[in-house]
């Protein structure tokens, strides 16, 4: 019997996303799990799995169709059945979040998006490739290849350059303009500051959500922060002796640590690891810790799914292949969604202090800051111990102050008696 795909919804903010390229065609034979097609979205390029085994009947959008979650892209089913039936159904059935148009047209709802379409003029010349039609995937993976978009011929809607541009000028063996390389990996010399000129760029899409997403939970959602300072001798010393047991590749980090005490910690706390509907506060039955990682035009969240149950060197295999793949613009569907509590580590940039802001609808979410070793006072003698300063964000609406600190002192129990974790 034919099946539906449709586009998935990755992600509770999640509108549209892009088809950038079908991975199967029409005649191909499809297992269920195999990648159907690439989508980008505002986080990143996902690769759709097919839900379904069979043959791939039709092709619903075009590649650079801007489509509506849950509206169907593709049919698959058996080796020649007729699916004209259930294509029509599909015309006729009413889009869900609107009809379907090419993704550089403008949309009605973003007033902006011609203008954003349009290269930023300065009052310098501006450089030949800003003046192209190209998406913005197109132009980042041009910029990191080294490829010169005015040597490439778009194929999209209105002449436009998409990623499969780029990707063919690349399998050609283009190469980026010598003297723009030059340009950019020279020198200045001679500056004269007073001559030099602003800089316009297009924000990501990734950049775009993010600043929608903070801008609605810092004016909806009323937050409180509390910091606690932790001591990591014994942590820092787990760590040393289990990763004498473990090869160069699959070592524990600091933040896998955090991560499994988090978990723990949840479990005690379930205000916490909730979400607010109404009137009412959800406590979520699974624990799924996100974990922020930083990536091209901005960040994502991965997500490590019931981490309270998963050992540390899961979590630590996991979280590796999640911010790998996020990274490329590889994620997966299920690497970005689901997630019950955030963490936000910039531990490894040498800072003191930090705070976070929520990720809705989120109850809260954790800043960790760097392990330092600093002067402190045991027992009223003065000597040099390892310190971690750690800063909850917090919704008032679903929980308090004293509720907040209390995880705060249980999350002290795992990394300062690591061995609880253990165990």
């Amino acid at each position: 019997m034919a099946e539906i795909i449709n586009m998935p919804k990755l992600g509770f903010d999640m509108a549209e996303g892009v088809l950038v390229r079908w991975v199967k065609n029409v005649g191909e034979t499809i297992q269920k799990g195999d990648v159907l097609a690439e989508i980008e979205t505002d986080k990143a390029t996902v690769e759709v799995e097919s839900a379904f085994s069979g043959v791939v009947l039709q092709q619903l959008v075009d590649p650079g169709t801007s489509v509506p979650v849950n509206d169907p892209i593709a049919v698959v089913g058996e080796e020649g059945e007729k699916v004209e039936g259930l294509t029509a159904q599909v015309e006729k059935k009413p889009s869900q979040g609107g009809s379907q148009k090419p993704a550089d047209e403008p949309q009605s709802e973003e007033p902006d998006a011609e203008k954003a379409e349009q290269p930023a003029q300065s009052k310098t010349a501006a450089d030949p490739s800003d003046m192209l039609k190209a998406s913005p995937l197109a132009r980042k993976v041009a910029r990191d290849k080294g490829v010169d978009l005015g040597a490439v011929v778009g194929t999209g809607p209105g002449g436009r350059i998409v990623r499969r541009d780029v990707d063919a000028a690349l399998a050609a063996g283009q190469k980026a303009d010598p003297q723009k390389a030059e340009k950019s990996s020279s020198g200045p010399t001679n500056i004269e500051y007073s001559n030099i000129a602003d800089e316009t760029i297009q924000t990501t899409k990734l950049r775009q959500a993010i600043g929608r997403r903070l801008v609605e939970s810092k004016s909806t959602i009323p937050h409180f922060y509390l910091t606690h300072e932790y001591k990591l001798e014994a942590l820092l010393d787990l760590r040393k002796q289990l990763n004498g047991y473990l090869p160069e590749g699959e070592k524990l980090s600091l933040n896998d640590f955090v991560l499994k005490a988090v978990a723990l910690s949840l479990r005690e706390f379930p205000n916490l690891n909730a979400t607010l509907s109404g009137d009412k506060i959800i406590r979520k039955g699974e624990v799924n810790v996100g974990v922020a990682v930083t990536v091209p035009g901005g960040l994502m969240t991965v997500v490590v799914k019931n981490t309270d149950q998963k050992p540390l060197r899961v979590i630590s295999s996991e979280v590796k292949a999640m911010a790998a793949r996020a990274r490329d613009g590889k994620v997966k569907p299920e690497d970005v969604d689901g997630s019950t509590f955030s963490t936000s580590n910039l531990g490894m940039y040498d800072v003191e202090d930090f705070i976070a802001i929520i990720n809705p609808p989120e109850a809260a979410i954790l800043a960790i800051s760097s392990a330092r070793e600093v002067p402190v006072v045991e027992n009223g003698q003065l000597k040099i111990g390892w310190r971690m300063k750690v800063t909850i964000s917090v919704d008032h609406r679903i929980s308090d102050g004293a509720e907040a600190a209390q995880f705060m002192q249980a999350l002290a129990k795992y990394l300062e008696e690591p061995v609880r974790m253990l165990v």
